[in-house]
């Protein structure tokens, strides 16, 4: 279920740009793993994680295997 009142911080909405970067027209979830928003963001991964577990508590992204997300 979706927080619709949630509203993400600097870093989860730039956590949300790169996971809709991975969108095209055939597949409308962008995807992506703690490693590699690390690297595109250029901040620790415990600040990834931390963000990314409240993007996922949210109900904005969804953690579809150990270690991906997917927006």
């Amino acid at each position: 279920m979706v927080n619709e009142r949630f509203r993400p911080d600097e870093r989860q909405e730039a956590i949300l740009e790169v996971l809709k970067q991975g969108r095209d027209k055939d597949q409308p979830w962008g995807y992506a793993n703690p490693k590699r928003l690390e690297q595109e963001l250029d901040t620790r991964r415990q600040y990834i994680n931390r963000s990314l577990n409240g993007l996922v508590d949210a109900g904005w992204v969804e953690k579809v295997n150990r270690g991906l997300y997917r927006f």
